[in-house]
């Protein structure tokens, strides 16, 4: 063959690998679309000990092929204290069984002639894309019927190579010694390395199974490279997660330590483990691929490879999750810098890729954060109406004042994130859910602007060296209560599922603190035309109590938001 038809065909290569990419992402996006919250339910009810997170982690990956969306999913649900790391190591554990389906499906891919499927999967995908209610059914045909198609291809270019009587290729193989573990060692690093570089570690299976099953690549270097995706694969989920938080990276390196311990046993009994594998499908290892019923089986070698050595590695190291939870904790460290006082976003981490289903849920739990800091923020300026001396009150209102900066940044980059995801394809509800949340953070900053203005006005008291009333400080006081109770109640229903959560509790509190706002008011017009204080103070008395007033109005309209409904008037 000459070089333009040889490049011909790796551009097909090349091309079918990104449909093949392209295909499982469509495929894992519309199962996650289609079941995302009851996926996620799953993974918070079924965790309650190491068995039924595997099991939990096993089903979740299978069902939406995607094993790093499982584990960005669980690295959120520990963040979010529904899991703790013990369970969540199970559950990755339980993504790497899971994650064995693929290879299965492409052997199927090599084994099986797709095309009398493929087609009419594409013509019932596109008609059910137009409908409204199985669109994400469509999506999923489209991206099923994307894979194996792109499969199809792979395996027409590799025959079209006619790899298996090339000489220089064959020469190649044979000039490395099978039965050398140095040799079983480059190849492993040669997987990982390459599972970095192309990201998806299908792909590399995929160039694996299309290389064993034209019978040039022995199957024990074939073995060598999926041992080398295990790996690979890691190494990416862990160079995501440098910038994320603690717990984000312990989980990260606890799915490394698990697949690089697993590697260093079976490398220790590797041609024996092999033989075992290959004599469960009735393959001679040594024999080559010498016709086409015996390049049959070989997808099928490694896709049993591939799910013998992960099940097998999960149900030794099962047993061991206490100390791999120990060894992960003395290996990440705390940061220092990870303290209240600073800004940080806890729950979204930019630097994993995940779906739109996960994105949301990451923002809910920032929301959830962004509420309770906001109520330590208003317990300062509880604290700081009692401050008398002057070092301490500078020191109290400094805090206060960079928590309103914090409250700005933390609505600025949550509605950056909410805006990256709006662009992805979105169904209905998500879109919906966004939308509100983009009202949520609007609200929730306007509530940090009232307690800085609160503040602010304690400030203007001060300097001018003025002081309430024993009075007008019972009912500030009074008044914050009721403050405090109406974000403790928010804070209650942004956690809470809408159906466990009275709404009509927030409301009542909104109803008295109006009706309270306007007793003082009066109140404090005949305190003044009685002398009982100056005009000065009492304007600053009651700027504090209409701007909790404003506050418990912003607090109502949180509510809303949330629970999708509006108060009646």
């Amino acid at each position: 063959m000459t070089t333009g038809v040889y490049l011909a065909i790796l551009f097909k290569i090349v091309g079918s690998l990104a449909l093949l990419i392209y295909g499982m992402k469509v495929m894992s996006e519309a199962l996650q679309k289609m079941a995302g919250s009851q996926l996620r339910h799953i993974l918070g009810a079924m965790t309650t000990n190491r068995f039924t997170g595997m099991l939990t982690g096993t089903f979740i990956t299978c069902a939406v092929q995607s094993s790093s969306a499982t584990t960005v999913m669980t690295v959120s649900f520990v963040n979010a204290g529904l899991l703790t790391l013990a369970q969540a190591i199970s559950v990755i554990m339980g993504a790497n069984i899971g994650t064995t389906l693929t290879a299965w499906i492409m052997s199927l891919g090599y084994s099986v002639d797709l095309t009398s499927f493929v087609f009419p999967a594409f013509l019932v995908g596109i008609v059910l894309i137009y409908t409204r209610k199985m669109r994400y059914v469509g999506d999923f045909l489209f991206g099923l019927s994307f894979m194996f198609f792109s499969l199809v291809l792979l395996s027409d270019a590799g025959k079209a190579l006619h790899l298996d009587t090339t000489p220089a290729v064959i020469e190649f193989f044979k000039s490395f010694d099978v039965n050398s573990y140095f040799t079983i060692l480059v190849f492993l690093v040669i997987g990982s390395v390459i599972t970095c570089i192309v990201q998806s570690s299908a792909a590399v299976m995929a160039i694996t199974i299309l290389l064993c099953s034209t019978g040039v690549l022995p199957i024990y270097l074939g073995i060598a490279l999926v041992m080398g995706e295990n790996i690979g694969t890691t190494v990416t989920a862990n160079l995501a997660a440098l910038a994320a938080n603690t717990q984000a990276r312990r989980a990260a390196l606890a799915h490394l330590l698990f697949n690089v311990i697993g590697v260093v046993w079976v490398l220790a009994v590797f041609y024996p483990f092999v033989n075992m594998v290959c004599g469960f499908v009735d393959y001679d290892p040594t024999a080559g691929a010498v016709n086409a019923n015996i390049k049959v089986k070989l997808p099928i070698v490694l896709a049993a490879f591939h799910t013998t050595f992960n099940v097998t590695n999960t149900f030794l190291l099962i047993w061991f999750i206490p100390q791999i939870e120990k060894l992960v904790r003395m290996l990440i460290k705390t940061r220092k810098s990870e303290t209240e006082e600073d800004f940080r976003l806890r729950f979204i981490q930019a630097g994993i890729m995940k779906t739109p289903e996960l994105s949301v849920l990451e923002a809910s739990k920032e929301i959830q954060s962004f509420a309770e800091r906001l109520q330590r923020m208003f317990s300062m300026v509880r604290e700081l109406l009692h401050t008398t001396e002057d070092s301490k009150f500078v020191k109290l209102y400094s805090r206060i004042e960079k928590y309103e900066s914090i409250s700005d940044n933390m609505e600025i980059e949550i509605a950056k994130y909410l805006d990256q995801v709006s662009n992805a394809h979105l169904s209905d509800e998500t879109k919906e859910k966004v939308r509100s949340m983009l009202r949520e953070i609007s609200e929730l900053e306007s509530i940090g602007d009232s307690c800085f203005n609160i503040a602010r006005t304690m400030n203007r008291r001060m300097s001018a060296k003025e002081d309430f009333t024993e009075s007008q400080y019972n009912h500030i006081e009074q008044m914050f209560e009721l403050t405090d109770d109406a974000l403790t109640q928010m804070n209650n229903l942004l956690v809470g599922h809408k159906h466990e959560n009275d709404i009509n509790h927030s409301f009542n509190i909104e109803n008295e603190m109006n009706n309270y706002r306007d007793q003082l008011s009066t109140q404090n017009i005949r305190d003044v035309n009685e002398h009982k204080y100056t005009y000065a103070i009492g304007t600053m008395y009651m700027d504090i109590i209409q701007e909790c007033e404003k506050l418990g109005d912003y607090v109502v309209n949180v509510v809303e938001a949330r629970m999708g409904v509006k108060q009646s008037i």
